[in-house]
């Protein structure tokens, strides 16, 4: 698949529904991001990068315990949006930029996040790279994402369920794949957690989806899955229409070596 498509895609998808991500229950999910705070340990002197700031709640939980937030996201239209939200805040810098392609100097921050993001980039090797590259050595580097199962079935299913919903997803890695790829870019993880997250399924597949066919595409192919596999996502459907389903999620703290 062209990576520039993808890009592109994502521009589209997120321009359109910024405004939705602002408001998303599972992006403002107090409990995890006060995790996140938990597990940084912000100190006041701190420079922190957010990669894919979307609607800003990761940017927004850190900017009360650290010196200068730097804000991103691919789509100007989003951080534009998110800095309206967030314009109270005075410490959080807003800068258009690609998560694989970092306009900073290495070694510029003490911690880099980025979360329930890199599903869209498509060379997700290219953003741990430059994650590692911006940050300070010691610094730390934390990532929340939803993961694909081991399980090839099963991984299959989840890709295609999010791709059939949003045309701007790439690829949810699984928690093998993300080691191999800290490894190489000389980060140690020291903190990880997985979860089941519940998609709430009319809320969330209306978030992206453009017209009803595609959110038909969407429940039909759950519906059609085989029994372990809707086992597996905690499938729950009423009168024949899906409800809701649960994916995997993995948050992971890193540090540079």
């Amino acid at each position: 698949m062209d990576k520039e498509y993808i890009k592109k895609k994502v521009k589209d998808t997120f321009g359109k529904n910024a405004e939705k991500y602002v408001q998303s229950e599972i992006h403002a999910d107090a409990a995890e991001l006060n995790q996140l705070i938990q597990w940084l340990n912000p100190q006041s002197d701190w420079v922190v990068l957010d990669i894919a700031t979307g609607g800003g709640h990761v940017a927004k939980s850190l900017a009360p315990y650290v010196s200068q937030v730097f804000a991103t996201d691919l789509t100007k239209m989003m951080l534009a949006n998110t800095a309206r939200h967030l314009e109270s805040y005075k410490n959080i810098i807003y800068v258009v930029a690609d998560a694989e392609a970092l306009p900073f100097l290495d070694g510029t921050f003490d911690a880099v996040t980025c979360r329930i993001a890199p599903h869209h980039f498509p060379t997700p090797e290219k953003f741990i790279q430059e994650a590692g590259r911006v940050l300070k050595s010691g610094g730390y580097f934390l990532l929340i994402d939803n993961v694909s199962p081991e399980e090839k079935e099963l991984a299959i299913f989840m890709n295609t369920v999010e791709k059939l919903r949003d045309d701007s997803h790439y690829r949810c890695l699984s928690v093998k794949e993300w080691r191999v790829l800290f490894g190489r870019s000389g980060l140690q993880d020291t903190n990880a957690k997985s979860r089941k997250k519940m998609y709430e399924f009319p809320t969330w597949v209306r978030r992206t989806t453009e017209n009803d066919q595609q959110i038909k595409s969407v429940e039909d192919y759950i519906l059609q899955a085989d029994q372990p596999v809707q086992d597996y996502f905690q499938v729950k459907t009423n009168n024949g229409r899906v409800q809701s389903l649960k994916v995997d999620e993995w948050m992971a703290l890193c540090q540079k070596q």
